[in-house]
């Protein structure tokens, strides 16, 4: 991906990342992005589940939604993720920060129209929320696809920015004796927990491995 003037930072440039490994490990470690666009005049700003499918970022929504049909005709969006590794604790508040990694988008959906098509991206995103769960669920009525909307965004003009490491601290507050350094985040799947109607039913394997 090529820097463009919308995804070259103003600040702190030389964090930035263009190439598609970077890109693309973050959005598929990712479970939602955040959807941004302007709407008669009026700024919205939309989290959602998504899937990446080679160089394509997919999302899914209601037919009635009036978002999903307003992003559908294809006006610019802005689409955002962001990982957060650790809070950087330096010796002033002025020097904190966070280790993190994150992704910016500019794009314009394309609606997914073909049937199978639609049921595959389904699918991906599932699969992603909960890896290897599609089979395992009822198969969707063709009802319930009728009734979803799926959108699909090039991944073109997009960059990625981290940040790693430790405290970057003014250089006459290094021998403060104030505590400095890291403490790391952890996001992650816990132990699934059963509704009162699957109490007696067995935990699928491919949910077993997170209790």
């Amino acid at each position: 991906m090529q820097p463009t003037p919308r995804t070259i930072p103003s600040r702190s440039a030389k964090r930035a990342h263009y190439d598609e490994a970077t890109v693309y490990s973050i959005l598929d470690e990712a479970l939602f992005c955040t959807v941004s666009c302007v709407i008669n005049g009026q700024p919205f700003s939309i989290p959602t589940a998504f899937a990446r499918y080679e160089n394509v970022l997919y999302l899914h929504g209601s037919v009635g939604s009036h978002f999903i049909r307003e992003i559908e005709k294809g006006i610019p969006v802005c689409i955002t993720v962001m990982l957060t590794d650790a809070l950087v604790v330096a010796k002033s508040a002025f020097s904190h920060s966070v280790n993190y990694r994150s992704v910016i988008l500019f794009s314009n959906a394309e609606k997914i129209e073909e049937y199978n098509r639609k049921v595959e991206t389904l699918k991906w995103i599932t699969e992603k929320i909960v890896p290897n769960s599609w089979d395992y669920l009822r198969p969707m009525t063709e009802s319930e696809v009728r009734k979803t909307t799926v959108l699909g965004f090039k991944i073109e003009e997009a960059s990625a920015k981290t940040r790693t490491g430790m405290p970057n601290d003014e250089k006459e507050d290094l021998d403060l004796p104030i505590w400095s350094g890291l403490i790391p985040l952890r996001s992650g799947r816990g132990t699934p927990v059963a509704d009162d109607f699957s109490k007696n039913v067995p935990l699928p394997e491919h949910l077993s491995h997170l209790s």
